[in-house]
């Protein structure tokens, strides 16, 4: 066998060996989770989207959640973001990008919203502490 034909098989075998590993996750939902931590009695309406769903309007009690899940695109163009507004004030958050997100929570984000912004459950202290501000 050429040298050729032996770098076109190891290139094959690692293009089948990607596209294997990847099309696990990309198979599999990934499921975001908000929570409302605006303040006691504050109800918190969130309303996200992508470019392909709309996924209505949904209003939280203080502590109360809501979830959706979804499948992640191959080229890690993902992104889902909220309107959330409390008190009448509007701010918008982008709740999922894939290239942020996708290897910091895995298949399962959870996002803490206060006034600020929202924080992310980070899997390796089990605490909200990768935040970030509303989106300007």
């Amino acid at each position: 066998m050429s040298s050729c034909s032996i770098n076109w098989l190891l290139l094959l075998s690692l293009i089948i060996y990607s596209v294997s590993s990847t099309s696990s996750a990309l198979f599999s939902k990934t499921h975001v989770l908000i929570y409302n931590d605006i303040g006691t009695g504050t109800q918190l309406a969130v309303h996200c989207k992508s470019n392909d769903d709309d996924l209505g309007p949904h209003v939280l009690a203080y502590r109360q959640s809501y979830e959706f899940s979804f499948h992640l695109d191959f080229f890690l163009r993902t992104l889902f973001f909220c309107n959330m507004q409390w008190n009448g004030t509007v701010y918008r958050f982008d709740i999922y990008n894939q290239k942020r997100d996708d290897d910091r929570c895995g298949n399962r984000c959870e996002w803490n919203v206060h006034g600020d912004g929202a924080c992310m459950l980070n899997p390796q202290t089990s605490k909200f502490d990768i935040c970030y501000g509303w989106n300007t």
